[in-house]
C-alpha cells in the first residue's frame, strides 16, 4: 500500500469535530455525511478510505457499506485518488454529487 499524504485532513470540514460524530451508526451517519457534502476535500478524504480500506465510519460522504460496494465493484484499482479523479464515468460523476449517490446502489 502507497503513503497518502494526510495534509488535506486539516482542511476538511471535520477537522474540528468529535470523532464519534463521523463514526456514528444510522441517523448519526446521515449528520456525518450532510457535513462531508460541504468539504474541500471529501475526495481526498474518501481515496485514503478506499486506499487503505477503512471499515468504520463515513469517510469522503460514503458509508462503510457503500465503500466496501465500490471495493468489490473495483477490485483492479490500486489508486482510488487517480480513480475519482475521471470525468467520463456516471459513477464517479454521482459519487462527486454534493448529496448521497443515488446510484452507488448498482455497484453492490
Amino acid at each position: 500500500m502507497r503513503m497518502i499524504d494526510q495534509t488535506w485532513a486539516a482542511r476538511a470540514a471535520c477537522a474540528d469535530a468529535e470523532p464519534d460524530q463521523l463514526f456514528g451508526k444510522g441517523a448519526e451517519q446521515r449528520d456525518a455525511r450532510t457535513l462531508c457534502f460541504t468539504c474541500p476535500v471529501r475526495m481526498e478524504c474518501l481515496a485514503e478510505a478506499l486506499d487503505s480500506e477503512s471499515s468504520f465510519g463515513v469517510w469522503g460522504g460514503l458509508t462503510e457499506r457503500e465503500r466496501r460496494a465500490l471495493l468489490r465493484r473495483f477490485p483492479e484499482v490500486e489508486d482510488w485518488g487517480e480513480w475519482l479523479r475521471r470525468e467520463d464515468d456516471e459513477l464517479v460523476a454521482e459519487i462527486h454529487a454534493r448529496r448521497a449517490p443515488r446510484i452507488l446502489a448498482r455497484a453492490r
